[in-house]
C-alpha cells in the first residue's frame, strides 16, 4: 500500500468494498484496508450470504457498485434471482441468495480492477488528525507502518476508527444477541421424516431443565427445533449476553458462538431420527448485530425511518422491516413498512460530532437509535452508504472543501453516473382499493 493516499476506506464489508471501488473510480488514490483475510465481511466471514434488500414495492431502490456484485455473484453461481415484483412476499423471501466463496473472489476483481490498493490481515493502531492529513498506523504481520490520507471512510462496523480519533460513540444498554451461522445435513428438512417431533420436544424440555440446552439458543423458546431443522439450523442460533466492539468482547462472541453450537449438535445427534447429522458448513466469525453507533450531526430514529422522512441532505435509500432480536434470545420485533414508504440515509447521519470535514463513516454505525439501526443495518443499505461515502471522500479531495460542504447535488450527479439510485428517483404508484385490501397490515 502507498504511503501516501486521497482516501483511505477502513473496513471491507458490504459498506468499504463500493465506498473503496467509488473513490478509485473517481480517480483518487484509494487504499482499503481489512482486518480479515476476505473481503465481505457479513456476506462472507460471518456467513450471512442474504445480501438485501435491493427492492421497495417492485421497484429497485438500491444499484450501482454493491448491486452489480451481488447480481454477477448469482450468475457466475449460477443462481436465480426472486421475482421483485412480488413485493407482497415476506422480506426474506425477496433475499438475494449469493455464493459466499464466489462473491469473495469478486469483491476482490472488481476493487482490484477499481484501480484500489488492497492491504488484508491488517488492523488500525492509531488515527490522528494533524491540521491537513490524517495520519494512520496500520497494524500489519510485520508490525506498524505509517499512512497518510486527506480523507477517512470509516467502514468498520463498529465504528473504531471514529473511537482511535477520540470522538464519541454510543451504545444500547440491552444489545441484540448474535448469530453463529451453520448450514446442517444428515436428514431431510423438508419433511423431518422419521424423527419424532413430539418425542424430540420432550427431550428438548428436558435438555433445557438439565441445563444442556440453553433456551436463549434459539430464536423462540416454543417448540424451536422444528424450525431449528426446518431451516438447517440456518440463521436460527441466537447468541446472547455478547457485546463485540472490542478484541475481547469478540473473543467472548466467538467462544459462546461456537460453544453453543457445539451444544446443540451434542444433542442432536443422539436423537432417534438424527443420528446421521453433520455439519455441512459453518462461518468462521459469530455475526454480530450492533455494537457502537456515532454520535452523528443527526441521528436517525425509528418514526424517520418508518415515516419515509424527505432528508434534505439524503444520499441513499435503505428498505427492510424493523429487525430487532430480542436480547433475551426469545424471538424478534419485526414491523413491516406502509405500502409506499421507502426510508433514506441522510449525509448528516454520517458525519461523527466533533470530527474535521475529512472523516465519514458508512455501514450500520452510522447515528441511529436501536430500533432503526435494526432495518438499516443490513447489506444492501450499506452497499448503498458505502458509495455514496466513497463519493463525498473523494469529491472532498477533488473541491478542496470539508465532506459535509460538497453539494449534495455534485453527490447526486456522480452517483447516478456509476449507476446508483437516489432518494427522490423512485415513485411508487398508489393502491387501487381491491389492491389495498389485500395488502399484508404492518406490523
Amino acid at each position: 500500500m502507498r504511503d501516501t493516499l486521497d482516501v483511505l476506506v477502513v473496513g471491507g464489508g458490504p459498506a468499504g468494498i463500493s465506498a473503496s471501488i467509488q473513490a478509485a473510480r473517481l480517480g483518487l488514490r484509494t487504499g482499503l484496508v481489512e482486518k480479515n483475510g476476505a473481503l465481505g465481511g457479513t456476506t462472507t466471514v460471518a456467513g450471512v450470504s442474504l445480501p438485501g434488500l435491493f427492492h421497495a414495492w417492485g421497484h429497485q431502490i438500491i444499484s450501482g457498485f454493491g448491486w452489480e456484485l451481488v447480481r454477477q455473484a448469482v450468475e457466475v453461481g449460477g443462481g436465480d434471482l426472486p421475482d421483485f415484483t412480488r413485493w407482497d412476499l415476506p422480506h426474506y423471501r425477496l433475499q438475494v441468495r449469493v455464493n459466499a466463496a464466489i462473491y469473495a473472489a469478486l469483491a476482490d476483481q472488481a476493487v482490484i480492477d477499481a484501480g484500489v490498493d488492497l492491504l488484508l490481515h491488517t488492523m488500525i493502531a492509531a488515527v490522528e488528525w494533524t491540521g491537513s492529513d490524517w495520519r494512520v498506523v496500520l497494524c500489519s504481520k510485520e508490525g506498524l507502518h505509517e499512512v497518510r490520507a486527506l480523507r477517512l471512510v470509516d467502514s468498520t462496523g463498529d465504528a473504531d476508527v471514529v473511537a482511535h480519533a477520540g470522538l464519541k460513540r454510543l451504545s444500547t444498554a440491552e444489545k441484540q444477541p448474535g448469530t453463529i451461522m451453520v448450514r446442517l445435513g444428515g436428514y431431510d428438512p423438508s419433511t423431518l421424516h422419521g424423527i419424532d417431533l413430539d418425542a424430540l420436544d420432550g427431550a428438548y424440555q428436558r435438555a433445557i431443565e438439565t441445563g444442556e440446552l440453553h433456551a436463549a439458543d434459539f430464536q423462540s423458546a416454543e417448540r424451536p427445533l422444528r424450525k431449528f431443522l426446518g431451516h438447517r439450523g440456518e440463521n436460527a442460533i441466537h447468541v446472547t449476553g455478547i457485546h463485540g466492539g472490542t478484541s475481547v468482547d469478540r473473543t467472548e462472541a466467538e467462544l459462546a458462538g461456537r460453544k453453543a453450537l457445539l451444544r446443540i449438535y451434542r444433542f442432536l445427534k443422539r436423537q432417534p431420527g438424527l443420528e446421521d447429522l453433520f455439519v455441512e458448513s459453518w462461518a468462521t466469525e459469530t455475526g454480530v448485530r450492533e455494537t457502537f453507533t456515532i454520535e452523528g450531526v443527526r441521528t436517525i430514529t425509528v418514526d424517520d425511518y418508518r415515516s419515509g422522512r424527505e432528508w434534505s441532505d439524503a444520499v441513499s435509500y435503505s428498505f427492510y422491516p424493523i429487525d430487532v432480536h430480542r436480547s433475551d434470545g426469545d424471538g424478534i420485533d419485526i414491523r413491516r413498512l406502509d405500502y409506499g414508504v421507502i426510508p433514506s440515509i441522510p449525509r448528516s447521519a454520517m458525519l461523527p460530532q466533533g470530527a474535521p470535514g475529512s472523516l465519514i463513516v458508512a455501514g450500520r454505525s452510522v447515528a441511529g437509535d436501536q430500533e432503526a439501526n435494526s432495518a438499516y443495518r443490513v447489506q444492501a443499505s450499506c452497499m448503498a452508504m458505502g458509495q455514496a461515502a466513497g463519493a463525498l471522500a473523494a469529491l472532498s479531495v477533488q473541491q478542496d472543501t470539508p465532506i459535509e460542504d460538497v453539494p449534495i447535488t455534485s453527490l447526486h450527479t456522480q452517483l447516478r453516473r456509476f449507476g446508483a439510485i437516489i432518494p427522490g428517483d423512485v415513485d411508487v404508484e398508489p393502491l387501487s382499493a381491491a389492491q389495498a385490501n389485500a395488502v399484508p397490515l404492518p406490523r
